[in-house]
């Protein structure tokens, strides 16, 4: 959402004395949106908006205590089906199974484990 639009919908909770008051859970979903996907600091974005740090940091806090407390629906857990999938040998591959690990050095270089054990094993003795 572009600030111009949240800033509107800002203005209309503001109270005489330059308070913002009963800000319903959706337009506070809004701004914690925008305000963790805003690229410069936050100081840029509350400005943005039309407003000191002063004025949005209840406000932000309220939004993240919303967000902890579950109310915003859009972190809710989603079940992820995984779906057979045909290998290079033509063989079905069972859901969740690999064929091997991975494991990329700082050097770059790229170690293959076949089993789970084989890599526990390989970082044991490493460490």
């Amino acid at each position: 959402m572009e600030p111009t639009n949240l800033k509107k919908k800002l203005s209309t909770y503001l109270t005489e004395g330059g308070y913002l008051k009963n800000v319903p859970e959706d337009i506070l979903c809004e701004f914690l949106t925008a305000w963790q996907d805003w690229p410069g600091s936050s100081k840029e974005f509350y400005a943005s908006l039309g407003f000191s740090h002063r004025k949005m940091a209840t406000l932000l806090g309220k939004a993240k205590k919303l967000k902890r407390e579950g109310h915003f629906g859009s972190d809710a857990f989603k079940e992820v089906k995984v779906s057979e999938e045909v290998t290079e040998d033509r063989s079905i591959r069972k859901p969740g199974e690999c064929r091997f690990i991975e494991l990329q050095t700082k050097k770059g270089q790229i170690i293959r484990f076949p089993k789970l054990s084989q890599l526990m094993e390989f970082l044991e003795k490493a460490g």
